[in-house]
């Protein structure tokens, strides 16, 4: 019961905080006493979010879209107007509950029409639904208009008597630039609230929940009001129907919401802005015919319009990307995205080296023998010893060279497109440079990405065309056929599947760099000329450790600041199949993904205090193997371990560039024994900084056993937290 009161909560305020595109509770709480500024229109919003949730609780529609608010948002929005424009009585209170039902079952069939093209209802449902509603109630004789704009003072006075009415008077006596009053009546229309007082409070909560949406709503407006001076368009218009939320909310929808806060949104939120205001003013004429208001239509039309013909691009940019996964805060989604580009390139494949164990570049990009022209990006691998020697003895037979006869495997799921496997290895010092590539296995990963891998020992191929194989598969073995002087495996990536095509240009996933003294983990780069490297060598006591499979549970023992409690946590899956971690107290969610190589933490959502949050922190990226002398670097988003108020103003510029770092260090400490350990010590370091000065730090120390985690600890300044596995 108590947690069905706590669902029926979360989508009452999300209902507010939703047409701001925000699930903040504290944005929600400010909205709710912004739309109590008229008593009777602030009561009729609140029966028509109660009406419309329990309406759709009990039809049974998605719990989750529910407790989002997307249902409620748009009857709330009916309400309000409703109870604004009419006096209160009984039959509006029956309209009004019929309103909420009919605009419910529009926000859903809006969700099957719309949402089937990838795009939201926007507040298309409350247009329709209040256009429906004002013309029936115009037969609607026992309805009464509302008095009380004319009566305002009386109803003030009624209200707090001669205090309230003096601050009243004080407050509209105070002097505000027109724009900017302008600026805050159009906020305050949003809920039909006509008043600076209400769009001060809107425009301040809405600049501590997020200053980008608060950036981006000056900078909606404004550009409006100066393309209204400069058409010569008549700003009495906007002044006295305030529809300058129209764009208000398509510069937050275009500039940060639906698409990742950027230059280019931000550019884009201009170009709008102005045909917005021209489809406003020529609706506005049309729909005078009919007395109608233009509502948010137009805000809706240019929203919608564009972010349909987004989904056209050949190629999508990463400076104009959409939001794939909404966090309802233009902050969280920046942050999460540009993490998520550096670290995983959505879009790319996971390719690997095609090989097992250290192998060295003898012939890297733009390589000085044969790798020039349209051939340019492509790797010659070889295997050399400890005197940086590719063969035994006197190196006279093919089977001298370290590299002869070794596995070669597929870098990646596909299908192998093309193979020829008939053509004789080479004597040494001898290529064969008619049947050029030698030996060749084509595969494709993608319909435009395929990998080409050449100079096979005949008759080692194993694999056929059209057979699919997944990574890590043998497909041959490295020889000298082809135009080989020595056996070595040619490596490239291309766009066709052709044998000789030219190369692509494209990153390795990752592989750890054996050069020098420190051995180092590369993600999403080029292997370098004479560099020795490798895929992860994976360690069994890491992998059964980190081996987060469905229906997993782990209970932990924790003690905080002295405080012992036990925490429960249990490994799902949600409806795309997104792997998690959840917490089953709090209910908190740490996404990963474990592809038996490497352990990275996706996204984290739930209560900072939870134990599961301090894991994903300290296990941030983990490659399940153990390297002497290695360390691990990446970088957090910034929203999950920067405090609000320490990158409050780096919001503000973070479209742009960021003066704040994050950055997560793992270091493998220690193995009881290397051949067959049964505990491995790692240590990590998460570390903020703001223009290099260091602002926060934590220290983290994981002992992994033989029946996996065995304990953790946690140093955060004040925060001291020990837990260990049951």
């Amino acid at each position: 019961m108590i947690e069905r009161l706590k669902i029926y909560l979360k989508s009452f305020l999300n209902s507010y905080s939703q047409v701001f595109f925000s699930d903040s509770r504290f944005f929600a709480l400010a909205l709710v006493i912004v739309s109590f500024a008229d008593l009777y229109a602030g009561v009729y919003g609140l029966i028509s979010v109660i009406t419309t949730n329990l309406v759709a609780y009990i039809m049974g529609f998605d719990k989750r879209t529910v407790s989002r608010g997307l249902y409620g948002f748009n009857s709330l929005l009916v309400g309000l107007g409703l109870g604004i424009y009419y006096q209160p009585s009984l039959i509006l209170t029956v309209i009004i509950l019929f309103a909420s039902i009919l605009t419910l079952f529009l926000s859903v069939s809006m969700q099957g029409i719309i949402g089937k093209y990838g795009l939201p209802y926007l507040s298309v449902p409350f247009i329709i639904g209040a256009w429906i509603v004002t013309l029936a109630t115009r037969e609607f004789t026992s309805l009464g208009i509302s008095e009380r704009g004319i009566f305002t003072l009386n109803n003030i006075y009624t209200l707090g008597g001669l205090k309230m009415l003096n601050v009243y008077e004080w407050w509209n006596g105070l002097e505000f630039a027109r724009p900017l009053k302008i600026y805050f009546i159009s906020l305050g229309a949003i809920l039909f609230q006509y008043n600076i007082l209400a769009g001060l409070i809107i425009s301040l909560a809405l600049l501590l929940h997020s200053r980008i949406a608060f950036t981006l709503s000056l900078l909606g407006f404004f550009t409006a009001y100066l393309f209204y001076e400069f058409t010569g368009a008549s700003i009495t218009d906007l002044n006295y129907s305030y529809i300058g939320f129209n764009y208000i909310l398509s510069s937050i929808a275009v500039g940060g919401f639906f698409i990742i806060p950027s230059w280019k949104s931000y550019l884009w939120s201009i170009i709008l802005v102005p045909l917005v205001a021209i489809l406003t003013i020529s609706m506005a004429s049309v729909f005078a015919v009919f007395a109608l208001p233009v509502f948010a239509l137009p805000f809706n039309i240019i929203v919608l319009l564009f972010l349909y013909i987004l989904k056209f691009r050949i190629k999508p940019s990463e400076s104009l990307a959409e939001v794939v996964i909404q966090q309802n805060s233009p902050e969280k989604n920046l942050y999460s995205y540009t993490n998520a580009i550096s670290r995983f390139r959505p879009g790319l494949e996971r390719i690997k080296l095609p090989f097992y164990g250290s192998w060295t570049v003898s012939q890297g990009h733009d390589g000085d023998i044969t790798h020039k022209g349209e051939w340019r990006h492509a790797w010659d691998f070889i295997i050399t010893d400890a005197g940086n020697s590719q063969f035994k003895n006197e190196g006279k037979l093919l089977e001298d060279y370290y590299c002869y006869g070794k596995p070669v495997v597929a870098p990646a799921d596909g299908e192998v497109v093309y193979m020829i496997d008939n053509i004789p290895d080479n004597s040494l010092g001898v290529p064969n440079v008619k049947e050029n590539w030698g030996n060749t296995v084509i595969i494709r990963h993608n319909d435009y990405l395929f990998s080409s891998l050449s100079h096979l020992v005949p008759g080692s191929i194993n694999v056929k065309e059209g057979q699919k194989i997944r990574e890590g598969e043998i497909i041959g073995r490295c020889g000298n056929s082809g135009r080989s002087p020595y056996p070595h495996l040619h490596f490239q990536l291309q766009s066709t599947p052709y044998i000789g095509s030219k190369t692509l240009a494209f990153p390795l996933a990752y592989y750890i760099d054996e050069s020098g003294s420190n051995t180092g983990l590369m993600s999403f780069d080029y292997p370098v000329q004479d560099h020795k490297v490798s895929n992860i060598r994976s360690e069994n006591l890491l992998k059964q450790a980190f081996d987060f499979i469905p229906g997993r549970e782990l209970n932990f023992k924790v003690s905080q600041n002295g405080t012992e409690r036990m925490e429960k946590w249990e490994v799902l899956t949600d409806e795309y199949n997104n792997l998690f971690i959840s917490s089953t107290g709090s209910g908190s969610r740490a996404y990963f993904e474990n592809d038996g190589n490497m352990l990275m933490f996706k996204h984290y959502d739930g209560r900072r205090k939870d134990l599961l949050y301090w894991f994903y922190l300290s296990h941030y990226k983990v490659p399940l193997g153990f390297y002497n002398n290695f360390e691990v670097i990446d970088n957090f988003p910034l929203d999950l371990f920067v405090k609000p108020e320490v990158r409050f103003l780096n919001d503000f510029i973070a479209p742009f560039t960021n003066l704040i770092k994050s950055v997560y260090r793992l270091r493998y400490v220690s193995v009881d024994n290397e051949i067959s350990p049964s505990e491995i010590v790692i240590e990590s370091d998460a570390a903020n900084s703001v223009i290099k000065k260091l602002t926060r730090k934590m220290h983290s120390r994981s002992v992994i056993g033989e029946k996996g985690i065995k304990s953790l600890l946690i140093d955060c300044g004040k925060i001291k937290i020990s837990a260990e596995c049951d």
